[in-house]
């Protein structure tokens, strides 16, 4: 429910807190002071689009922000499907900039409107005589079956069921219109994948014979180098292993003078010692290198090969060739097991199917064993609200799969004895309309824990002992609901909780739109101007003390 609300710099608006009791809450004022104002400010927070019209000061931010105790609705799913954090006080906030920026947060984690609204569907129902569109349609028509049938687990298992199906389905007809496609590449693909195939290429085989090449191309040179490196280090005149032995002579025939003298006899010999291995590995590596032409046109070979298939396959080495290869291969083997993909996938979506509809046919079942309780409900209720020859029928018909089931419900309402229920949208005014969805709102906060309910004027048109009835309907909901209600009407006004009064304040250079809570004195003396108008009488006082103590 909603336990504070903050709006700040809004329309009339400078600032503006109110803190709803949790049952009843009952909202006055006169034309014009703000109440709907107020209403507007409340559907930013469910997501209604605003630009900086709605700003009171220009130059200032706007903000709105509504706490709400959660703690007994069942929203963690909601909140983890849209990775936010579940407190059990929610706080959700909406800021507009002089600029036009508008921001959205919920529990101080940024979102977007689209999350905005998915959550605060689940925190507030707004109503007004005007909201014609939401009961018309088929998908509200069914939430409410299933609601008062306590359809919750069947309908989840439902939209798991149909989701199934749904992508069973999808993969079988993508692969079933891309089977031609396939086979026409086969061939085209079969002859790409051979070629790479009977190439057997090799990771890395590329740079390991394009470095064999360029010895081979200067095995003369490289030869001619190590030799005379070779002699220079061991078998010319002065040879410089010959020198170092004899360096070291002469630095040992004074070692014995001193500890210095020997440490360097000793590094010396260890430098001939390493002279002699890197003289015998060149040698090796002389005796390694092969003068051998036939073996520079086989290389020269392989890489014509490879380049060539790079050019074709326009790539740079043999690592992407052998990934294309992969690929092909991998394609290939689709279209040559292809009949049994599709086979596969058909027989998927066909078992998906036959589970869909099984759950589709619980669903609907339990939907159609409820709308002759419903029906009779609307009528009782429909009667005590001033409509006792209205009657409502429940039209059922089965209709193709979808994301709410098989079934296409139609509510037909007639408000007149020996008039046949019709479309709603042909047969309700606004008044009737108005009534037919508080008495389905009124069953519904029996059967499912409901949001905070706002009733916007929905009694208009209405007085005497209807007007007793509808408030004594809105008591009865406020015991299991948190229900805010903005009226015109004495009768309801006596009912709440908790009364509210909406009034321009002119004290200043401009006009701003204040609430507050009335004491019960000052709800006898609001309850009595609504009854008399203003200044009430004594009479229209001793009628408001009779109606707040009924």
């Amino acid at each position: 429910m909603l336990t504070n609300l903050l709006i700040r710099n809004y329309a009339l608006i400078r600032e503006l807190e109110m803190r709803p009791d949790k049952e009843l809450n009952i909202i006055t004022g006169e034309t014009g002071a703000g109440k709907s104002i107020m209403l507007g400010a409340v559907g930013l927070l469910l997501g209604n689009r605003a630009d900086t019209r709605v700003l009171y000061e220009p130059d200032e931010k706007c903000i709105i922000e509504g706490n709400f105790d959660i703690s007994e609705y069942d929203l963690r799913l909601v909140f983890e499907e849209e990775e936010l954090d579940y407190e059990a006080l929610c706080i959700i906030r909406r800021e507009i900039s002089p600029s036009g920026k508008s921001r959205a947060f919920i529990n101080d984690t940024p979102v977007n409107l689209e999350t905005l609204r998915k959550v605060g569907s689940n925190l507030m129902d707004i109503h007004s005589q005007h909201d014609t569109l939401m009961l018309g349609s088929n998908e509200y028509q069914l939430s409410i079956l299933d609601a008062y049938a306590g359809n919750a687990a069947v309908f989840k298992g439902y939209q798991s069921a149909y989701r199934q199906f749904r992508k069973a389905e999808e993969n079988y007809k993508q692969l079933a219109e891309n089977a031609a496609t396939f086979r026409k590449e086969l061939d085209f693909n079969s002859f790409l994948l051979e070629e790479l195939l009977a190439a057997k290429l090799e990771s890395g085989e590329q740079e390991r014979l394009e470095e064999e090449l360029n010895l081979l191309e200067n095995a003369e040179d490289v030869k001619l180098k190590l030799n005379a490196a070779i002699d220079t280090l061991s078998n010319s005149e002065y040879a410089v292993n010959s020198s170092l032995r004899t360096v070291i002579t002469q630095v040992s025939a004074v070692s014995n003078l001193s500890e210095r003298y020997a440490a360097l006899r000793e590094r010396l010999e260890s430098c001939l010692i390493e002279l002699k291995d890197i003289v015998s590995e060149l040698e090796s590596e002389e005796a390694d290198v092969d003068l051998d032409p036939e073996r520079i046109d086989q290389i020269n070979d392989r890489l014509t090969t490879i380049y060539k298939l790079q050019q074709k396959h326009s790539v740079k080495n043999v690592q992407e060739l052998l990934e294309i290869q992969r690929d092909l291969d991998e394609k290939v083997g689709r279209v040559l097991n292809l009949d049994e993909a599709i086979a596969e996938a058909k027989a998927k979506a066909e078992a998906s199917k036959v589970e869909m509809l099984r759950v589709a046919g619980e669903l609907s079942n339990t939907r159609q064993a409820v709308i002759p309780a419903i029906e009779n409900e609307l009528k009782e209720l429909l009667a005590e609200v001033g409509m006792p020859n209205a009657s409502v029928r429940i039209s059922h018909a089965t209709c193709k799969p979808a994301g709410t089931g098989t079934d296409e419900i139609k509510f037909l309402f007639s408000a007149n004895k020996g008039i046949a229920p019709q479309d709603l949208k042909s047969v309700a005014s606004g008044g009737e309309f108005s009534r037919l969805m508080f008495c389905v709102k009124y069953i519904l906060a029996d059967k499912t824990s409901l949001p905070t309910i706002i009733f916007d004027e929905i009694d208009t048109g209405i007085s005497g002992s209807i007007a007793l009835k509808l408030g004594k309907m809105m008591e009865d909901m406020g015991h299991r609901h948190q229900v805010i209600t903005i009226t015109h009407s004495h009768q309801i006004a006596a009912r709440g909780n908790a009364h509210y009064f909406v009034f321009k304040d002119t004290s200043s250079a401009k006009t701003i739109s204040r609430i507050k809570r009335l004491s019960d004195q000052g709800r006898i003396f609001e309850v009595a101007r609504m009854i008399g108008g203003e200044p009430p009488s004594k009479a229209a006082i001793k009628n408001a003390k009779e109606f707040l103590e009924y």
